[in-house]
């Protein structure tokens, strides 16, 4: 009598065999039995169910085999375990990086993919914004610094008052408050634009200018929030790590408040690379999801969260490719500014009261081609930067191949 299907009871008559074999001698206590086959042998060649080979158990796909899932299935694709495996389908690739997590490679290949594939709308936005901020900058810095004796004065007048030397500073402050304020403002728009741009070639879709300024647009009062706020914290932390020693130096120990300050210093500058790379996404994550300001940054924070290294990593990678593009462009520069902007050797002893217009041209000119190439590189790789942690953390590559199909 069978209890189950393929189980037999205990002393039935079905335990015993039609053709017994034979009694075996007897083997010594010490010595194990020599193994035998079974008389009955399954069939040859494949096992029912998958054509090819044994089955997995059921809801736990084996090596090289999906889910079972209709939707998720490649097709042609090998799912049992004792048949050939052949690699899975490649990614889709509908615009400047294929959908799925990224090397440091395809990162820094996309965003120049980015410069060749848009290059219309990217050179109208950097050449654009290059062009009206260093134009600024370069006047501002000649109509401060060109001509300022009181520049001069700070290091040769030895009967230098201190109301005139406070006025020489405040108007060197002055300039270079204008010029950097240029300079940013400038970054935010071109940073704003650029996300949209890069976001778009993403999935394959290119954007006019005008699309462009269209989407930056309403999100530039907040990214001007963002621009000043995360330096104004680096700034603090940094200020507030030096500020010990400073107070010990005015106290009247100066060895000890100097090396206090030092360490302070040093300490600071490992905090702020810190501070700026954990609110390094925040910029594209306030234009793509249309968050405020503090939102945007606590989003930063998480998607950097436990891949700080790997993200430090790719901006210090783009950073240098930047540095060593505006060092070959300034280059050509440095030599026509010598050759054609003035008094050689008070420029190369730093007298900024004899440098001409042509001097301050060529070098803005020389600037302005090196911003044109680096704005995009910079804002490219934060972007795919930023898509590449919502791929790995939130699976946002589906929601792009069904946005890319659409």
């Amino acid at each position: 009598m069978n209890d189950s299907p393929g189980r037999r009871s205990p002393g039935s008559p079905s335990d015993e065999p039609d053709n017994p074999a034979p009694e075996q001698p007897a083997t010594p206590a010490d010595q194990a039995p020599e193994a035998k086959w079974a008389p009955q042998q399954p069939p040859a060649g494949p096992w029912p169910g998958s054509g090819s080979g044994p089955q997995p158990p059921p809801g736990r796909p084996g090596w090289g085999q999906q889910p079972d899932n209709a939707s998720s299935r490649a097709p042609g694709r090998q799912l049992a375990w004792g048949g050939g495996w052949t690699p899975p389908p490649a990614a889709p690739k509908p615009g400047v990086i294929p959908l799925r997590p990224l090397g440091v490679g395809e990162i820094i290949e996309g965003a120049f993919a980015t410069m060749r594939t848009q290059w219309r709308t990217v050179l109208g936005v950097s050449l654009g914004l290059a062009i009206v901020t260093q134009a600024a900058t370069t006047v501002i810095n000649g109509i401060w610094f060109r001509d300022n004796p009181g520049l001069d004065s700070l290091d040769n007048d030895p009967d230098l008052t201190v109301g005139e030397a406070l006025r020489t500073v405040g108007r060197l402050f002055a300039g270079m408050s204008i010029t950097s304020f240029v300079g940013v403002l400038g970054s935010i728009i071109a940073t704003a634009m650029l996300t949209v741009v890069v976001s778009r070639a993403v999935l394959g879709r290119s954007a006019t200018l005008r699309e462009a300024w269209t989407g930056a647009r309403p999100q530039l009062l907040r990214m001007l929030g963002l621009v000043i706020l995360v330096p104004l914290l680096i700034l603090a932390v940094v200020t507030v790590s030096v500020l010990p020693g400073i107070l010990v130096s005015v106290a009247g120990a100066e060895a000890g408040g100097a090396a206090l300050a030092l360490l302070g210093a040093i300490a600071g500058c490992v905090a702020a690379v810190w501070l700026w790379i954990r609110y390094s996404l925040a910029a594209p994550a306030l234009m793509l999801e249309k968050q405020g300001v503090t939102a945007s940054m606590r989003r930063s924070a998480k998607l950097v969260r436990g891949a700080w290294w790997r993200i430090f990593g790719v901006q210090l990678l783009a950073i240098l490719i930047a540095f060593v593009v505006m060092a070959v462009v300034q280059i050509p520069t440095g030599i026509a500014q010598l050759l054609f902007g003035g008094d050689e050797a008070n420029v190369l002893q730093g007298g900024a009261s004899s440098v001409s217009w042509t001097y301050l041209i060529i070098g803005g000119l020389g600037a302005l081609v090196g911003s044109v190439i680096t704005f995009p590189i910079t804002a490219g790789v934060t972007v795919l930067l930023y898509t590449d942690q919502r791929i790995r953390r939130e699976s946002l590559d589906v929601e792009l191949i069904r946005a890319a199909n659409n």
